[in-house]
């Protein structure tokens, strides 16, 4: 078998994957900020990565996967008064709901996940580490800063000199600053700021920076130095580079060997966000898809490449689907194990290991198929179950999926009365701080093929989709 290579975006070169230690894998990935449902680009975090780390252990290796989550940040801390609720009440929820459409897509809940709340002291030891090395200060508003011109590294991820970045396009003019590209390892607490939104520390009542919070966790839970980082590729600069200058201006030592990005979902071949008004929460295409079919969608598409969402993947994602389960309503599983050594897994093994390719080894899983369906060899037709199931698919019992495909649900199963009552109730709700019974509202409709989109007024608009 040939040798795992992963495209390093550091190196900005496929290299061949070495452990720092032989048999084992340490791997860090960026989670969600819980302060709304996880949408579409969520998602193929969340596959990716799920996809990655199933590869990894299928090579043998003891994998230790750790995806965060943050718990607090400034979106959450106006999500949550908007709300007139707690911040630990707003985060359970939808942490709660990242589980549900994480479990829906077939997605293994990592090795730990930390939550970034529950490691403040670990933060404020590394900000105090960098204070000590030269690289943090106290600025006369009381944040502490991180001096960027004093690593020189900085820019080694993303490209980016020190002398081509200009202040106004991170962040906005503070004269409590040395220097505008500097940014903040500790926020000090406002005034007007709820009480669960910070802790005291040597540097006055405050809360952590963003970038600050991953280095910590990565550190404590991973050591200093281990083996693959991962993220969006929104995140390499500037999260993951200044993720970079903090650990390693903390430590000295290498903070990470491999960095692995994935590319962003597009819209009409436009990048999908929340400011353009063109994104899908999981919950709202899983009102429509099915989750292996979303999953399988997404496994098409190489990690690093653009994946375009539209109705009309989907729509072709089942559509092949289908026909692999096809091949396989004859077969009757078994316990035994894949034979890495028959020469479709061969091809199959060479794609993965090629920085995992998956639409090759899905391609693969296609000429297989296409075998099993002229030979009705079903030694043949375990072999391309076993194989999907490394990469999370071809789960079900074939004719289960294949009567759900053949019918395929039809969206309206409310009229418009029984909606706008429903909408009424979940507006009660929301008044009443019944939260849950609100999202159970939403949920109920979603599952009907109803989308709800709230407005400025308490007005709530609906869709079918």
């Amino acid at each position: 078998m040939e040798s795992l290579r992963i495209y390093n975006t550091l190196a900005r070169d496929k290299q061949v994957f070495v452990p720092l230690e032989p048999g084992v894998v340490r791997m860090y990935v960026c989670g969600m900020t819980v302060y709304d449902y996880c949408h579409v680009g969520h998602a193929r975090v969340m596959v990716v990565f799920d996809i990655v780390q199933r590869w990894l252990r299928a090579l043998g290796y003891k994998v230790t996967y750790v995806r965060n989550i943050t718990d607090i940040d400034d979106k959450i801390i106006r999500r949550a008064v908007e709300n007139g609720e707690t911040i630990k009440s707003l985060t359970s929820r939808f942490i709660d709901a990242l589980h549900e459409d994480a479990d829906a897509l077939g997605v293994a809940r990592p090795d730990l996940e930390p939550r970034a709340t529950q490691y403040i002291a670990q933060m404020l030891d590394m900000i105090g580490m960098l204070e000590k090395n030269g690289y943090a200060y106290q600025g006369s508003d009381g944040d502490v800063n991180y001096a960027v011109r004093k690593f020189a590294n900085y820019g080694a991820l993303s490209g980016k000199s020190i002398e081509d970045l200009r202040a106004g396009e991170r962040v906005a003019a503070n004269d409590a600053k040395q220097d505008p590209l500097d940014f903040v390892l500790w926020k000090q607490a406002k005034a007007h700021e709820p009480a669960d939104t910070s802790w005291d520390s040597k540097y006055g009542r405050g809360r952590p920076g963003w970038h600050i919070e991953c280095s910590a966790m990565g550190c404590t839970l991973l050591g200093e130095h281990f083996d693959i980082h991962g993220g969006g590729q929104d995140l390499q600069f500037p999260h993951h580079e200044n993720e970079i200058a903090q650990s390693e201006g903390a430590t000295g030592k290498t903070f990470v060997n491999y960095w692995m990005h994935n590319g962003f979902v597009q819209i009409d071949n436009e990048k999908m966000s929340k400011s353009l008004g063109n994104f899908f929460t999981i919950r709202d295409v899983l009102a429509k898809y099915d989750a292996e079919v979303v999953r399988f969608f997404m496994a098409r598409a190489h990690y690093r490449s653009p994946l375009n969402y539209s109705d009309v993947h989907l729509d072709d994602a089942r559509n092949a689907l289908t026909r692999l389960y096809t091949a396989l309503k004859e077969v009757t599983p078994d316990a035994s194990e894949l034979d890495w050594n028959e020469p479709f897994a061969q091809r199959f093994s060479a794609a993965m290991n090629d920085d995992f390719n998956t639409p090759v080894a899905i391609a693969v899983l296609f000429d297989l198929a296409t075998e099993v369906n002229r030979t009705r060899d079903a030694v043949l037709a375990r072999q391309l179950q076993r194989l999907a199931r490394v990469l999370g698919l071809l789960v079900r019992e074939p004719r289960v999926f294949l009567q759900q495909a053949a019918g395929a649900q039809d969206a309206g199963a409310f009229d418009v009365a029984e909606i706008e009552t429903k909408i009424a109730a979940r507006q009660e709700a929301k008044k009443a701080k019944q939260y849950a019974e609100a999202d159970r509202i939403r949920a109920e409709l979603l599952d009907a093929g109803i989308a709800l989109e709230d407005k400025p007024g308490g007005l709530t608009e609906w869709r079918r989709v």
